[in-house]
């Protein structure tokens, strides 16, 4: 689930953050090649910074995403980003920084998550209850080749999703 957090010292009162947003997720998804419905975005205005020792319009921003990255990866992330943001809120592309980090799918990642990604899967499957079983599966390597498998027992069998 990529997720990028953008702070800035601009006011966003008056500024249509849901174009921001949106454009943002979109600009995401594209990149790096995940679905956009796992892209989160959060932005943040009027956040006080100074960059390059001025307070003039800037911005900072992480992005975090379970693979996916890589040196041009990121190059095309900070462009995209960097124009968004030129266009939408005047920040001038040289002010504005992006960190970059691949976190490794683990089953340490997953157990934390379990009870977002059940929720997903309950609003996708209205009324179903939560998991009968719940287990990371994979070769248990650092590069991440796992994947959660959860139950849902349903009154005619149990339907498994793999994620």
């Amino acid at each position: 689930m990529p997720c990028l957090n953008v702070s800035t010292n601009v006011n966003l009162e008056g500024v249509d953050t849901s174009a921001v947003l949106a454009e943002a997720s979109k600009s995401v998804a594209n990149i790096i090649g995940k679905p956009e419905a796992y892209v989160l975005v959060v932005l943040k205005g009027s956040v006080p910074m100074a960059f390059g020792g001025t307070q003039e319009p800037a911005a900072y921003g992480e992005l975090v995403s379970i693979g996916g990255l890589n040196p041009d990866v990121n190059k095309k992330l900070s462009a995209g980003i960097a124009s968004i943001l030129e266009s939408k809120l005047s920040i001038p592309k040289s002010r504005f920084y992006l960190k970059f980090h691949d976190s490794k799918a683990s089953s340490h990642h997953f157990l934390l998550t379990r009870h977002i990604i059940h929720r997903f899967f309950a609003q996708t499957l209205v009324g179903m209850a939560p998991p009968s079983r719940f287990e990371v599966r994979g070769r248990g390597s650092s590069e991440g080749n796992r994947c959660c498998l959860m139950s849902y027992p349903l009154h005619d069998g149990v339907i498994r999703t793999m994620l």
